[in-house]
């Protein structure tokens, strides 16, 4: 029973209780989708019903009021997109209803990333924290950018290579400013909290623990657009990453962003804003309504 739930892309620690994923599609085809179930098996967004802050009560409190602690660490949920090592760009379509993850199309093409050597593939486990968004209309001061209209990047950096759809509990390390194409694109760095590592390391840390891991990612960051005929992206301080205070500012705010937006106090443009669980969202569909989206 435990490989089936690990199969079927349930978390560790208090997240494999509460969510599972259902595929719909053929993995490596543009009718891909994994769509993402509650514990009571209620179809749900990922983007908007997963809370950001990983609370014992998530089920019944959403958005969480009560964040989990571990000392004074406050733990976030991160929605694994892309496992370690692999090259298909998968992301939460934030453009569709109930914001199954997919894989990325352009140009009519599937998505990959190319090999930045010497790495393979993406070098983390590449994924979201939910119920955040960098506001395409808010010109970030720090960058001096406006957000990319996406939910915010995690890079988890633990031992362990995740499956796409996993609902990962992390511990923030810090944030890299990158922009990309003129956009703010802010990348926080994590860990899981099961990590062995987890307790002991900060950001301060990597370089000691896991040696060339943070410049790696720089490169990785600043390169991987460059074979697709793009030029080299650019970071705010001067590629410098910034500690975990910074970074739980940067998610807050994006988080208070996505609640203006989920609220219909900002204008989303084409993000699908369809949730089942956000409290007084104008947004908020029932259960069958989740289903009929799913089954059609």
């Amino acid at each position: 029973s435990r490989l089936l739930l690990a199969a079927r892309g349930w978390g560790r620690l208090g997240a494999m209780s509460r969510y599972s994923t259902e595929q719909r599609g053929r993995p490596n085809s543009p009718d891909y989708r994994l769509y993402f179930k509650s514990a009571d098996g209620k179809y749900i967004s990922p983007f908007h019903d997963i809370p950001l802050f990983a609370g014992r009560k998530e089920d019944k409190e959403i958005p969480a009021k009560r964040s989990k602690t571990s000392g004074s660490e406050v733990l976030f949920n991160m929605i694994v997109e892309v496992p370690r090592w692999t090259n298909a760009k998968m992301e939460i379509a934030t453009e569709e209803p109930l914001n199954p993850i997919k894989q990325d199309i352009k140009k009519g093409k599937l998505r990959y990333v190319a090999n930045i050597f010497p790495h393979k593939g993406y070098i983390w486990n590449y994924g979201a924290l939910p119920q955040t968004w960098e506001d395409p209309k808010h010109t970030d001061n720090v960058t001096g950018c406006c957000g990319d209209n996406d939910p915010i990047d995690v890079c988890e950096i633990g031992s362990k290579i995740r499956s796409s759809g996993e609902i990962v509990q992390v511990k923030v390390l810090g944030v890299l400013g990158l922009v990309d194409e003129g956009e703010t694109d802010w990348k926080i760095i994590a860990i899981s909290v099961d990590d062995p590592e987890a307790q002991k390391i900060h950001i301060d840390d990597v370089k000691k623990h896991k040696p060339g891991y943070l410049e790696a990612t720089v490169d990785w960051f600043r390169l991987y657009k460059v074979p697709d005929d793009k030029p080299k992206n650019h970071f705010a301080f001067n590629g410098e990453f910034k500690d975990k205070d910074f970074a739980v500012e940067i998610i807050k705010s994006t988080h208070e962003h996505w609640k203006a937006l989920l609220h219909k106090k900002a204008d989303g443009g084409t993000i699908n804003c369809t949730n089942v669980l956000v409290s007084g969202s104008p947004f908020c569909c029932s259960e069958e309504d989740a289903r009929s989206i799913v089954q059609s």
